[in-house]
């Protein structure tokens, strides 16, 4: 008798003609990114403080975690994937701290000759919302030559906090998915990438990833690539410089990794531990680390937008924020340290005001999950590498990291 994933597969290739075919090479795929402001301004800090208090409850409590704050989702990226034969095709939001795939948030599952359902009711929660349902294997294609045969992916019966989203397409570490299966809690769910990986259609189990900084308002801009199987050499510079993924829990079970951080060359963050996530937008540090950054900068609480404001002229003294990672030096220039200007009046910011995108962690030093976030803003300036295979993440500079578009 075979084993239910091998007989789903061999049903599936009997069922499509479609052979398993090995890449040579890694393959590239386009996202979208989108600014979401379903009211007249959105806040910010608001966001992330509760993305990262959904990302800790997550630890405290587990995955079957329902009643989260939910807030919009500013800066977003989607990638389109098609499941099922004949495909219908789904509007997914890319997470890095989500490593399930699922749909039904919005258009509703389309069940087709390859849907086999596994009887195994799901549940999650992660900083964007939450969903439950059911588990199914389906096949799931995410561009030219990518398609997994029987990946597991979750239909909900029940979503929250994903408006304008079909569901999620989760890139995080597999380990992420341990506790959202109720029958079987501790049993890992692959990703599409793992399964890309195993099915032989991609040469490594990696995903390159690249943003690219929003020079103003461009909702559902094309900015954006994943390279599953490896990296695009044409997008970043001077080779990538990867670090091994953090042993200090629960940054480990992210894209968690250690660094430390000065500014102006001035000590500001000394190593420890924090994660890598597209999902917040500010950059986040230790309450003592933003302190010492706020008193280098000059920057003054905005009672509004909860970031730090500075002049002109404070922006024209403005040094840069160094990441300390692996020996090398990624460099947060001055522009890459405020919030894109043409955007201000989102935010509830006054147009010709200058605002800082780092905030407050919200916790000293040693005394909470994570000690900074390398976030959404981070990543539009460095390309990011998720290597699943070596458990290490890398980065490299891009032609945005020095770019003067805010």
């Amino acid at each position: 008798m075979f084993p239910a994933p091998l007989l789903t597969l061999l049903l599936v290739l009997l069922i499509t003609g479609s052979p398993v075919k090995a890449a040579n090479s890694p393959i590239s795929v386009p996202i979208t990114s989108r600014l979401n402001f379903s009211d007249s301004t959105y806040n910010l800090v608001a966001h992330d403080r509760a993305r990262l208090q959904a990302l800790r409850d997550r630890n405290k409590h587990g995955q079957r975690l329902i009643n989260v704050p939910l807030t919009n989702n500013v800066f977003t990226y989607s990638i389109s994937v098609d499941i099922g034969n004949p495909p219908t095709t789904y509007n997914l939001m890319l997470s890095s701290s989500s490593a399930i795939t699922w749909v039904g948030a919005s258009a509703p599952y389309q069940q087709t000759v390859t849907s086999v359902n596994t009887n195994q009711p799901v549940s999650v929660t992660n900083g964007f919302g939450s969903f439950n349902g059911m588990m199914y294997r389906d096949t799931v294609t995410v561009g030219p030559r990518l398609t997994v045969i029987g990946q597991e992916i979750g239909v909900a019966q029940y979503s929250a906090g994903f408006v304008g989203y079909d569901g999620v397409f989760g890139i995080g570490p597999a380990a992420l998915t341990l506790g959202t299966l109720e029958l079987s809690p501790t049993v890992p769910i692959p990703t599409v990438t793992d399964n890309l990986f195993n099915q032989q259609i991609i040469p490594a189990n990696v995903l390159g990833v690249f943003f690219e900084p929003d020079a103003g308002w461009q909702p559902r801009a094309t900015t954006g690539q994943l390279t599953f199987g490896g990296t695009n050499p044409t997008l970043y510079r001077a080779g990538i410089t990867y670090t091994p993924i953090t042993n200090r829990w629960p940054a480990s079970s992210f894209w968690g990794i250690d660094q430390s951080i000065t500014y102006g060359g001035a000590p500001i963050l000394a190593s420890t531990a924090g994660i890598v996530d597209s999902g917040n937008v500010l950059i986040a540090i230790a309450t003592e680390a933003f302190q010492l950054y706020q008193a280098a900068t000059g920057g003054q609480l905005d009672p509004v937008t909860e970031l730090l404001v500075i002049t002109g002229v404070q922006y024209n003294a403005l040094q840069n924020l160094d990441f300390h990672i692996s020996g090398r030096i990624f460099s947060l220039t001055p522009n890459g340290q405020i919030w894109p200007r043409a955007l201000n009046a989102r935010i509830g910011g006054q147009l010709g005001l200058i605002y800082l995108i780092v905030r407050d962690i919200g916790t000293p030093i040693g005394q909470g999950d994570f000690d900074f976030i390398n976030s959404y803003v981070f990543m539009q300036r460095f390309y990011t590498v998720f290597d699943t295979a070596r458990s290490r993440v890398g980065f490299s500079d891009t032609a945005f990291t020095a770019a003067t578009t805010n």
